[in-house]
């Protein structure tokens, strides 16, 4: 039985959001449900950043050269399901995840539901991305949108009626 064991090292780089207890907690639930659910196999390691809006749209900007804050931002390591190893561990390291907990705590608001279940949907869309999901195309975006929505029922945090996917986008 290979070693599943998952490795989320989580960086807080803002002020502007008071990180509520648990929120790191969830984060790690989040990326290991997403693995789970994936199937993925293999020691894995994630990097999740806490960011502000300013940091956000400074990244969004040099890296996808659009000069707007963002709610997260993506940067996988790997390729076709090939990912660079941590020579140490093992592990195989999928990448980067950043979050803007400014975005998340106003889309919360705006969506109607907790800051958990924004950071945790977050979270869960951006570690989808790290293992090659996109939402180019309206196929992707419903498929990609299902496996969030049931990794957020998993883990206690199902949307709210105010957040389900317009009828015409399916």
């Amino acid at each position: 039985m290979p070693d599943n064991k998952i490795r989320v090292v989580i960086t807080n780089k803002q002020k502007a959001v008071k990180i509520p207890t648990g929120i790191r907690m969830l984060v790690r639930r989040c990326c290991n449900a997403v693995l789970k659910l994936e199937k993925f196999e293999g020691p894995a390691e994630i990097s999740v950043t806490f960011v502000d809006n300013a940091q956000i749209k400074e990244l969004n900007k040099q890296y996808r050269d659009k000069d707007i804050e963002t709610d997260v931002l993506s940067f996988p390591m790997g390729e076709n399901g090939v990912y660079d190893k941590d020579i140490e561990t093992g592990a195989q390291i999928l990448g980067d995840v950043v979050i803007s907990m400014e975005k998340a705590r106003d889309q919360a608001e705006l969506y109607g539901h907790s800051f958990q279940r924004e950071v945790g949907y977050l979270t869960a869309h951006s570690v989808l991305h790290l293992l090659g999901y996109d939402h180019i195309d309206n196929m992707e975006r419903v498929r990609m949108r299902e496996k969030e929505e049931l990794i957020m029922e998993q883990l206690g945090l199902p949307a709210s009626s105010s957040y389900i996917v317009d009828d015409d986008m399916a």
